[in-house]
């Protein structure tokens, strides 16, 4: 298997699927509705996407913008869903009133999820205790990555944070991989991947015509050459 870093795009449709998987992405990310920052998709969006590419899925688990978890019935329903469907890796995250990981919620979605692998997504860079909340999630199955931009306000703000983290790669809730996004730019590349960082996700970087364009295929060979080179 190759060790080049990995590129993780937002797709919306079968249509972004395909030309993210032409541009070099290595695993997509499947959301609907970006007004809210990424809800779970429907059975058939993801079931087209995945007869359209053959890199591996990376389901949304949420239903309502923000951090809080909402109806986790609803969630766990949904988990049920993609699952029969043939999903077997997801994105997730919850928090509580405080700040602190919404264990509940977390767990009653693990118990659908088998074992299959998962992100927890920037609800990270909302926490009250990045590191309290690391330590928490350290030893649920499945968990291998966390999504995050090292801020709320974005990567540019939160390099130092992700700089910070990177070097306690292996420390107990450090073992996951770090997935770089929200405000990513190309010019960050060259600090990130110094520091041992070796993944990225885009959405809006891979749309040159905003979100209400597709996916542009040129667009992400120019992340997966930055990568590579």
């Amino acid at each position: 298997m190759s060790n080049r870093a990995v590129l993780e795009v937002i797709a919306l449709d079968a249509e972004d699927a395909v030309a993210a998987q032409t541009g070099g992405a290595d695993r997509l990310e499947l959301v609907t509705d970006m007004a809210a920052d990424g809800l779970t998709p429907s059975r058939a969006t993801f079931a087209a996407i995945r007869a359209a590419v053959d890199i591996p899925l990376r389901v949304m688990l949420r239903v309502a913008d923000g951090f809080a978890a909402g109806d986790i019935d609803v969630l766990v329903t949904k988990a049920r869903e993609l699952r029969s469907e043939g999903a077997d890796e997801f994105v997730f995250g919850f928090l509580d009133a405080d700040g602190r990981p919404d264990l509940v919620a977390v767990e009653r979605i693990i118990a659908e999820l088998d074992g299959c692998h998962w992100t927890f997504h920037r609800a990270i860079d909302r926490a009250a205790d990045r590191d309290a909340l690391r330590k928490s999630l350290a030893d649920l199955p499945g968990l291998d990555t966390y999504l995050t931009a090292g801020s709320a306000a974005g990567v540019d703000d939160g390099i130092p944070t992700l700089l910070v983290e990177a070097a306690r790669k292996g420390e107990p809730g450090y073992e996951q991989q770090i997935l770089v996004g929200g405000g990513l730019r190309l010019s960050h590349l060259p600090e990130l991947l110094d520091a041992g960082i070796d993944a990225v996700h885009i959405g809006g970087a891979a749309r040159p015509g905003g979100w209400s364009g597709p996916v542009d295929a040129a667009a992400v060979r120019e992340w997966r050459d930055v990568l590579d080179a």
